[in-house]
């Protein structure tokens, strides 16, 4: 089954549908785009579309993971 409302076949985007950005680095955590990237997406380039993903997996290391529940408590 293919998801109409989130699949475009004109447009590759990285979106995986968890968008959460990040509080400090302004990115989102599941694409790891910025909000300007995403938001003018439709708007870029298939050439700007490329540099933007090939960016992408360096930007991974920007975020660090956050620990909760008994991780946070528990020393390593």
């Amino acid at each position: 089954m293919v998801d109409e409302v989130w699949s475009r076949e004109a447009i590759a985007s990285p979106c995986i549908k968890i968008c959460l950005v990040h509080p400090t680095e302004r990115i989102c955590t599941g694409c790891y785009r910025t909000i300007d990237e995403i938001s003018t997406w439709g708007r870029k380039s298939p050439e700007e579309r490329a540099d933007i993903m090939k960016a992408l997996p360096s930007r991974a290391s920007l975020l660090s993971k956050r620990r909760g529940g008994r991780a946070a408590r528990v020393p390593n």
